[in-house]
């Protein structure tokens, strides 16, 4: 896929439910934008905002007026996540705004979410543009145990604070398919392998642990990962994430013992970086880059 690309979900049981690739670090197949065509229209994840146009391209595509979108679901406010929630709550003026209770803030003044992201993924930031508040009242803060009604489907509502403290999963009961956020890792599914992500400043390995067990015992028919599309759930996945995980933080925190400078750390991985050949030697970099960081930081954080 590449930006614009517009996909039915045929994965399992899924009905109504559609991705398109936003094109997010001018990157083909890294960043998915969710749509249902149900009773409800939903938004499920927004993008960084740069791109914002090409998921109201996709509602055009699907004849999904602006006006009967009823609700836009972020599944954390990391910008890559939320960054376009107040364009699109402009040009989807019925929508209701659905953020786990933590991040609510966040989404009403994105001064600070700016400052902390502008630090944690460094020359990227360029590829992003400043989010746009969304109004007070249009937003509605979620907690675990909540239920997101969209007529003919329902999202159960997980919190799930590993990657991020306002990180949520969504599971759709009906079609037996759980939004992954970023719980899951990354999907890259052009060589059909997950990689990790640890991004500062938040990021916890023993919560990010307890977070893939909530996703083994809902035991879905499917994943739906922003980062990148929908798969088959397998018997298995889960325990290979946490390898990933796992044998990640021992990596970087063998090598910042060795080195014992933060920066040089980064360079080596980046240096370093694997999926040059999938997404550009630029945004494995800093992909690495961003990752290190998030491991340094809970390193550091584990040792006070």
């Amino acid at each position: 896929m590449t930006r614009g690309d517009l996909r039915e979900v045929t994965v399992g049981d899924c009905s109504d439910l559609y991705y398109v690739d936003t094109g997010m670090y001018d990157t083909d197949e890294y960043g998915a934008v969710y749509i249902y065509d149900s009773a409800r229209p939903a938004i499920v994840d927004t993008g960084i905002g740069t791109h914002h146009e090409v998921v109201l391209d996709a509602l055009d595509e699907l004849d999904i007026d602006r006006e009967d979108v009823a609700v836009i679901a972020p599944t954390h406010v990391h910008l890559d996540h939320a960054g376009g929630a107040g364009y699109l709550a402009e040009a989807c003026p019925n929508a209701e705004v659905m953020i786990h209770e933590i991040g609510a803030s966040h989404l009403v003044d994105p001064s600070r979410l700016v400052e902390g992201t502008k630090a944690a993924v460094g020359d990227q930031w360029e590829f992003y543009v400043e989010p746009k508040p969304v109004p007070e009242d249009r937003v509605v803060e979620l907690n675990g145990g909540d239920t997101i009604e969209l007529g003919d489907h329902r999202l159960d509502v997980y919190h799930a604070p590993g990657h991020a403290p306002h990180q949520v999963l969504f599971h759709d009961r009906d079609d037996d398919a759980v939004f992954t956020a970023d719980a899951a890792g990354i999907w890259v599914p052009s060589v059909e392998e997950i990689r990790q992500t640890s991004p500062p400043s938040n990021f916890d390995l023993d919560q990010c642990l307890a977070d893939l067990e909530t996703i083994r015992d809902l035991d879905p028919e499917t994943l739906l990962y922003p980062h990148f599309g929908p798969r088959e759930y397998e018997q298995g996945v889960m325990d290979e994430y946490a390898d990933v995980l796992r044998e990640w933080v021992e990596t970087v925190e063998a090598k910042y013992d060795e080195l014992g400078d933060a920066d040089a750390v980064e360079d080596y991985f980046a240096e370093r970086a694997d999926l040059v050949d999938v997404w550009g030697e630029r945004k494995a970099s800093e992909e690495a880059r961003l990752n290190v960081r998030g491991v340094v930081t809970y390193l550091d954080r584990r040792e006070e």
